[in-house]
């Protein structure tokens, strides 16, 4: 069972454990979104078939999108938060990143390019039709202000505490933290309110001027928002799956902290990667303190591993003995 102790780190994930996969925090932020995006999503279908806006079909595939991530994030946070067992040494939490990539994929196909071909398609065979109802779209914007602002609100408050903890600026730590459910609902909420705002441009311009194509250049630049946001999402998930560097300082305080045990008197290797969110798998060649025969040194060893996987942030050590003739690391 794990401990409760200091941790083993004090780079982007060290503080910040309280947010690990499964965590109540995450998964409060996303549930919070998807509320707000389930019900954004059916007035802005209403909404876009009552008045024909691309902007608000844009807006509509963008809430359905979200929806759907918000499903798929929940289940990157059940399923990458269950515990280890003989079958997963290291546990699940490479899931969360598997779950978060299916997410960010769907934002991209059923988001984006949903709202760009829509926008392109309306741009190239524009409808002759007026329409007499801008008034309608203006109210589900307005009430998708109110409900993105409130998801926003929740997921900022989550960046912007443990920004401050690590003495981040909020979106280095949007870029940094391990925590894929995070980045992605603060990211698509952002996305969401700059979304908004062009809507409300393209329709507004539509309005002013007769011109449909201000619409349509909505929806596009929506789409293309959408886009950025889906690759930079897809992009960060593959790198941790693909097995990102840690952070200097985080790997100098893992070292700085082995060091510290009792038992190690130095090590000549060590190896620290990320096994899901705020979960670190740690491989070092260590040196024990005293001389013990080669039997009573694997207990040794094997008690030091239980020592250290009992911090929140270690899902697994391995530590083999140091050749003696290998040059010593130093925190």
């Amino acid at each position: 069972m794990r401990g409760t102790s200091a941790g083993y780190g004090s780079g982007v994930d060290s503080q910040d454990t309280s947010q690990t996969s499964g965590g109540g925090e995450s998964l409060l932020t996303v549930i919070v979104a998807l509320t707000a995006n389930g019900l954004l999503a059916i007035a802005k279908s209403a909404a876009a078939i009552l008045t024909g806006s691309a902007a608000m079909v844009a807006e509509a595939a963008h809430s359905w999108a979200d929806t759907g991530n918000e499903f798929f994030l929940i289940l990157a946070e059940r399923r990458g938060g269950r515990p280890r067992d003989e079958a997963h040494p290291r546990g699940y939490g490479q899931a969360t990143y598997i779950w978060s990539l299916v997410a960010a994929f769907g934002l991209f196909s059923a988001g984006a390019m949903v709202s760009i071909w829509h926008g392109v398609t309306d741009l190239l065979h524009p409808s002759h039709e007026e329409s007499s109802t801008f008034i309608a779209n203006y109210v589900v914007l307005a009430l998708a202000l109110a409900l993105e602002g409130t998801s926003f609100l929740q997921a900022t408050r989550q960046v912007r505490g443990a920004a401050k903890r690590l003495r981040l600026h909020p979106l280095r730590y949007v870029d940094r933290t391990s925590n894929p459910t995070v980045r992605a609902v603060f990211l698509e909420d952002l996305a969401a309110l700059i979304g908004i705002a062009l809507a409300a441009a393209g329709i507004g311009l539509h309005q002013l001027t007769g011109e449909a194509a201000y619409d349509a250049i909505g929806s596009i630049l929506i789409g293309l928002l959408l886009a950025v946001v889906a690759v930079f999402l897809m992009r960060r998930n593959m790198e941790y799956l693909m097995g990102e560097a840690l952070d200097p300082g985080l790997r100098q305080q893992v070292l700085g902290r082995m060091l510290a045990h009792p038992q190690i008197d130095r090590i000549t290797y060590l190896h620290v990667e990320y096994v899901g969110p705020q979960r670190l798998f740690v491989v070092a060649a260590v040196d024990l303190v005293g001389d013990d025969v080669e039997s009573h040194l694997a207990l040794r060893l094997r008690t030091v591993e239980a020592d250290i996987e009992t911090d929140d942030l270690i899902e697994d050590a391995i530590l083999t003995l140091a050749p003696p003739d290998e040059p010593a690391l130093t925190g």
